[in-house]
């Protein structure tokens, strides 16, 4: 028996045979090209016919695992479509005189090379996703190659894999993976997550083809992969898998039961979703509310704005949906690593730290209006409530309050019902929004702490990069101060306070978040029914 060790990304067990997968590596060859018209127009046919099939994966995903998860296929496409690749590839295709095949392997090189450099330490697409982008190109046009198709279900094995290989394969076919790289961060790792698929990453050891067919069996809960398992492994993987659906079936006895300590301390438990889609799950893992509502993914993943009647009629159903539960709708958090074409926002040096969030909102008034007239036309069906993301300053949100104003003044003339008292919050993810969090309870009505950026702007650290992520640590106690901080600020100011990222569904932490007075935890819908349990299992006046 082999045993292998890893990261884990999910507590699940998969029992199947090992299926050793070889992605697809381009073989090119430099030729030379006497009409470089015809090539410049074979490269455009493949960068288009490549962004249309990304265009495919975006929606597939979408479908299966979520908007959030569909995003890095929106970061393909806005790859493909970038002018500095297309003028990049086009430009040696004529000086050279060369297939673009060629060229685009050489854009490649050059870009490595420049990622490589000081100067580039805040480029804003890594290095993997331009590669995945370069091969979508070249392939485009290769009618030979063969796509990899699980004949039965299996454990993947292979060096690493790209979201756009995760995303093809037949899930009912895949039951888990193993990689010898990646991280528990990475977008591979995250699409696994939704799509409740078991995977060990970071192994550091190659599985050869020697091994395909072999048994196999991931085991979540430790992070262990074995190889040609023996009985004994075989019978007590199989009794945690038994043992795991059991609690998941317990699990569903706390649907309608409150969220409360066994001293009486209690917590409300809310959703965090990206599209309409997610509604279904909202509902189904008993979601109190929804905490978070990713507006920008209604941007992304097209050309064009959506209307303020699009808009309308998305926010109207989960509104209607909740039945009267809090929906918290999050105005547009585009920027950084969330990009939208329609935007049309300037490459940036640092894009963390430049034009994202609120920044675009307040810049783009006409475009923040738009969204806030569906919002406060959708209140009328529903219990909506409006939250402005990335706030640091107290102008911020003096400037956001001000346009909705005049939007709710507009809608008074032209006698549109809307709630005249929903809540307006902000998101607390910067220490400069947590350390004067004193001064902006008194202009709102509640605070949402975003554990993620906070994290990572406090401890200045791209959770996203592998080789930085060992420094990367949410538990940070600097971390947790700020949080402590901002609690009690809310509190002091008789404002409400919860937490939307991913410290809100981490178990260890759930006692302490108590113990600071946290109003309410939103997380995944899945996480729901785990976190109940874990709230009412707890006794805070018990040291």
């Amino acid at each position: 028996m082999l045993t292998i060790k890893g990261q884990s990304i999910s507590g699940l067990i998969a029992i199947a045979p090992l299926h050793v997968f070889h992605p697809f590596t381009p073989d090119v060859t430099r030729k030379e090209i006497k009409d470089t018209d015809t090539e410049v127009s074979r490269f455009i046919t493949a960068r288009d016919t490549a962004s249309t099939i990304m265009q495919k994966l975006h929606d597939q995903a979408l479908s299966t695992s979520g908007a959030d998860n569909a995003a890095i296929f929106e970061n393909y496409r806005q790859l493909l479509a970038a002018p500095e690749f297309t003028n990049q590839t086009t430009g040696i295709i004529r000086s050279q005189k060369v297939n673009f095949e060629y060229a685009v392997k050489q854009v490649e090189e050059n870009y490595r090379q420049i990622l490589a450099s000081d100067n580039a330490a805040y480029a804003s697409s890594s290095m993997a996703d331009f590669s995945v982008v370069v091969n979508a190109v070249i392939e485009a046009l290769q009618s030979g190659v063969q796509r990899d198709t699980l004949t039965g279900p299996c454990i993947l094995a292979s060096h690493d894999l790209t979201p756009e290989q995760t995303i093809r394969f037949d899930k009912s076919k895949l039951l888990g993976f193993v990689t010898v790289d990646g991280n528990s961060l990475s977008h591979t790792a995250i699409l696994a997550r939704s799509l409740g698929v078991p995977a060990i990453l970071a192994t550091g050891h190659e599985i050869g083809d020697e091994l395909d067919g072999h048994p196999a069996i991931i085991d979540g809960f430790t992070g262990t992969v074995y190889v040609d398992p023996t009985p004994e492994i075989i019978q007590e993987m199989k009794q945690k898998q038994a043992d795991h659906k059991a609690q998941r079936e317990l699990l569903e006895e706390l649907r309608g039961l409150p969220a409360e300590t066994e001293d009486g301390r209690r917590v409300e438990l809310s959703a965090n979703i990206s599209s309409a889609g997610d509604l279904a799950a909202v509902i189904k893992n008993d979601a109190e509310s929804i905490g978070l509502f990713r507006s920008e993914f209604i941007y992304m993943g097209r050309d064009t704005l959506p209307t303020e009647e699009e808009q309308f009629k998305i926010y109207k159903l989960a509104a209607e949906t909740m039945a009267g539960k809090r929906v918290i709708i999050r105005t547009v958090d585009i920027g950084n690593d969330k990009q939208a074409s329609a935007f049309g926002l300037p490459k940036e040096v640092n894009p963390a730290l430049g034009m994202r969030a609120i920044r675009v909102s307040l810049t783009r008034p006409d475009i923040f209006k738009t969204q806030l007239r569906a919002i406060l036309r959708a209140s009328a069906f529903g219990r909506i409530a409006i939250m402005f993301p990335l706030i640091t300053s107290v102008w911020e949100v003096w400037k956001a309050k001000e346009i909705l104003e005049n939007v709710k003044t507009e809608l008074d003339k032209n006698q549109i019902p809307y709630d005249h008292h929903l809540e307006v919050g902000i998101m607390v993810e910067t220490p400069a929004a947590a350390l004067i969090s004193d001064k902006l309870a008194k202009e709102v009505d509640f605070f949402s702490i975003g554990t993620n950026d906070l994290s990572q702007y406090t401890l200045v650290v791209d959770r996203n990069i592998q080789d930085s992520s060992q420094f990367f640590n949410p538990h940070h106690p600097a971390v947790l101060k700020l949080i402590r901080m901002t609690i009690e600020n809310a509190h002091a100011n008789h404002i409400w306070v919860g937490i939307c990222g991913e410290l809100g569904a981490d178990l260890t932490l759930t006692r302490e978040f108590l113990e600071m007075g946290v109003d309410e935890l939103s997380v995944a819908p899945y996480d729901i029914l785990p976190l109940r349990k874990k709230v009412r299992s707890l006794n805070l006046s018990e040291k």
